[in-house]
């Protein structure tokens, strides 16, 4: 029987913002409207249309300008690319890294509906796994079997390399223009906006940043032993105390600020997913906003 979450995803189609490698065969319909494409239709100019596609002597006889509608079939390549160091296993339930896990197996399926291919990007600090892009239904099967494989614990005292992460993402996905999915909880070392940016300029890239809420809003829990996933440093902390509450407020602010600042140097906007989200409601306002003319 099909449940309602199924029949949903069914349904749901990513539209690209821009336009990628790939055969033009199957049933994926995107937004970008490149050349050699069919002609459908006439319709007002907006201020985000791309100028290229003023029809200009339809604008001249009317004195208002139009652009042209195309419609274009296009086989495309997605990339998952899913951080999946200590940090991420912090959070509610089973953590971000399951939140990742969920969202990532469920934008699989959207984006392999229609022949498109799917491959992943599987990045710790002590190793990584890149599984190839390919088509059908085993496909998203085994990438759900790795994000479901239990990560080995490896050696404290260092923090995720992010800029590694995107480099090696890079470099795996150069040989065409594809569709990358960014998650993370850019818990991070500092450098990773240039190879982020990089990655944007080449291809079409949706960040998802994975957030808990206890890392935005610390609950009071009286006196408690906090640890550090990755480094491994142990602290005692009063989280009822009046002023550390005030001064992790100050500093989750400043954070968010920074984050934002890097992502607009970076040419993104991100997409924030907390663990106490409803994955389905999450998954369709990403694709609603799928599609949006980059600035």
């Amino acid at each position: 029987m099909t449940t309602t979450p199924d029949r949903l995803l069914r349904r749901l189609e990513w539209r690209l913002g821009r336009r990628l490698d790939g055969r033009l065969q199957g049933a994926y319909r995107t937004v970008w409207h490149g050349t050699g494409l069919d002609f459908t239709d006439l319709r007002i100019y907006s201020p985000e249309d791309d100028v290229r596609h003023i029809d200009w002597n339809v604008t001249a006889r009317l004195d208002e300008p139009f652009v042209r509608q195309y419609t274009e079939d296009r086989e495309m390549t997605a990339w998952l690319v899913i951080d999946r160091s200590a940090s991420m296993r912090f959070g509610r339930d089973a953590g971000k890294e399951s939140t990742a896990t969920e969202l990532a197996v469920s934008l699989g399926r959207v984006v392999s509906q229609g022949g498109n291919r799917v491959g992943a990007i599987l990045f710790d600090n002590d190793s990584h796994l890149v599984i190839p892009p390919r088509t059908g239904r085993d496909q998203i099967l085994r990438i759900t079997r790795e994000l479901l494989r239990p990560v080995k614990a490896g050696k404290k005292g260092s923090t995720t390399d992010l800029s590694k992460m995107l480099h090696l993402a890079a470099t795996t996905t150069s040989r065409r223009r594809s569709l990358i999915f960014v998650m993370s909880d850019f818990i991070s070392d500092p450098g990773w906006e240039r190879p982020l940016g990089m990655l944007t300029h080449r291809h079409e890239v949706v960040v998802i940043r994975v957030v808990d809420p206890a890392e935005l809003d610390l609950p009071d829990l009286g006196l408690i032993l906090v640890e550090d996933a990755e480094t491994g440093e142990q602290l005692l902390v009063d989280t009822s105390d009046p002023l550390l509450r005030g001064r992790l407020s100050a500093q989750v602010d400043a954070r968010e600020t920074e984050l934002a600042e890097g992502m607009r140097r970076a040419g993104v906007d991100a997409h924030r997913i907390t663990t106490d989200q409803d994955m389905l409601a999450a998954l369709v306002a990403l694709v609603r906003r799928s599609g949006r003319v980059r600035r």
